[in-house]
């Protein structure tokens, strides 16, 4: 009798597991999808900023062109630098799938370094064209330049931010279900900056500077 009152004790206590895991297994699909939608929505947003530049690029007014005022090295050291971050998202990954906490932090903690590095360039860049009178102000083109090219670089910080706050989450929590869900969505946040940013640099830079 009490063998027979233990195992079913010990059944329900594993159907309320199996049950708490489903619950969350549903609830991170949803999360998930929902940030899909987030960044169909943030994919119309850079379309738009891509079109908008492309039809302003020869509204120069006098001013500089795209030939003039870009410096295809430092850039070259801003896309190295945001390839590189998404291979070490990519490890964070690989390491929270094997659930080693400590080997997570490290990979983000290197991420997000050369997050901060991609935006000081951008950021230099900015002040160097203001500098030299080249604001966005100064013409169509350069309106178009600085609203595209600052749109990334401000997601880029949106997403250093949210890269600080998880990384204390998941030094306090450790590796929960919820902090694995928002490592997901952030990384498809990470990788989906990569490929606008692939975009900027060919039809912004490259072009340009042609």
């Amino acid at each position: 009798m009490t063998v027979d009152i233990r195992l079913a004790a010990d059944t329900a206590l594993l159907a309320d597991a199996e049950e708490g895991h489903e619950e969350h297994h549903d609830t991170a699909s949803i999360v998930t999808l929902g940030f899909w939608i987030y960044l169909m929505s943030d994919c119309v947003l850079f379309a738009a900023l891509f079109a908008t530049f492309t039809v302003l690029r020869g509204d120069t007014a006098g001013g500089p062109t795209g030939r003039e005022i870009f410096g295809l090295p430092n850039v070259a050291i801003e896309t190295a630098c945001l390839l590189v971050s998404s291979f070490t998202y990519g490890m964070a990954m690989i390491a929270a799938e094997r659930n080693r906490k400590s080997e997570v932090l490290r990979w983000l903690g290197l991420t997000l370094l050369l997050g901060l590095g991609f935006l000081s360039l951008e950021i230099r860049e900015f002040a160097d064209l203001v500098h030299q009178g080249f604001g966005p102000e100064r013409s169509g083109f350069l309106s178009g330049f600085f609203t595209l090219v600052g749109t990334h670089g401000f997601h880029v910080f949106s997403g250093i931010i949210w890269m600080l706050v998880l990384m204390a989450h998941v030094a306090y929590r450790g590796l929960t279900p919820e902090n694995r869900t928002r490592l997901m969505c952030l990384s498809l946040f990470w990788h989906f900056l990569d490929i606008i940013w692939i975009g900027v640099f060919t039809i912004v830079y490259l072009l340009g500077a042609a």
